[in-house]
């Protein structure tokens, strides 16, 4: 363990520069803000390089898990004053706790599905908040496989671990094109549905409970042509009010647990 009380510590600001997506691509590396960000990543086998953890910033109820954290992290620890901490933390969540993780390299062609999978596609997403909220609807539902088409944030961005409560280390995720997500998809003979305002059914009317993909786009944008296909079925929600469309989070959360309420019931 080694103690920084310097705002000027050369280990102290490269990790704070991986607040910023180049040097995160540069330095092979991101940030994990938070105790229990930190712990579904250790849980989940990512790589920790550095800890970083302030006891002047422990909350009175979390000393004894914070501590049972740095017993078992296997990456180079430091103790921060408060005011290193607090450049450090992601804005006023001071936790803590702060680690430097290695990104994980997560290839579409090496994910194997088991029978019957539900497989989420999410589409020219631009901000982290939404990929991180779908994540957690997929990781309360079961979803077996996350695939960002085109993306445009990169995936360990700090706001989309923020958002997603760490389960962007628990749901399985890989990042791809578009065009070799689809050339995927068919090949695993998957039924693929897409989330479209102007789709010929309902999104009760449809068969969730094969091997089924459901793809989503931007609000904004929405899907891209490359998802309108003869064998790809176009869905919808019903919009009632004068708003046409959900932001993707919501429409997200609605399919999934459509999925789920379908496959639960034709379970043996």
């Amino acid at each position: 363990m080694t103690k920084i009380t310097s705002l000027q510590n050369p280990r102290v600001k490269a990790a704070a520069r991986l607040r910023d997506a180049r040097h995160r691509q540069k330095q092979g590396c991101f940030l994990i803000d938070g105790l229990r960000e930190v712990d579904r990543a250790v849980q989940a086998g990512i790589e920790l390089v550095d800890l970083f953890y302030c006891p002047a910033r422990y909350p009175t109820n979390q000393f004894a898990r914070i501590e049972a954290l740095l017993d078992r992290v296997d990456a180079e620890r430091f103790e921060l004053g408060p005011a290193v901490f607090d450049k450090l933390a992601f804005g006023d969540r001071a936790e803590a706790v702060v680690a430097v993780a290695r990104t994980p390299k997560r290839r579409l062609d090496d994910t194997r599905l088991g029978d019957r999978p539900l497989v989420a596609v999410i589409e020219g997403i631009e901000k982290p908040g939404n990929v991180g909220a779908v994540l957690r609807s997929a990781d309360a539902v079961g979803v077996d496989l996350v695939i960002v088409a085109d993306g445009q944030t990169d995936l360990f961005n700090p706001n989309t671990i923020r958002a997603s409560l760490g389960t962007v280390f628990t749901v399985p995720v890989c990042e791809a094109t578009t065009a070799t997500t689809l050339d995927w998809l068919r090949r695993q003979n998957l039924t693929i549905l897409t989330a479209r305002v102007d789709g010929s059914s309902e999104y009760t009317e449809v068969d969730y409970s094969r091997g089924t993909t459901i793809a989503l786009g931007s609000e904004a944008n929405g899907l891209s042509d490359a998802w309108r296909a003869d064998d790809i079925q176009a869905i919808r929600l019903p919009m009632r009010g004068a708003a046409d469309s959900l932001n993707i989070s919501a429409t997200a959360a609605v399919l999934f647990y459509e999925a789920l309420r379908q496959r639960t019931e034709t379970q043996p």
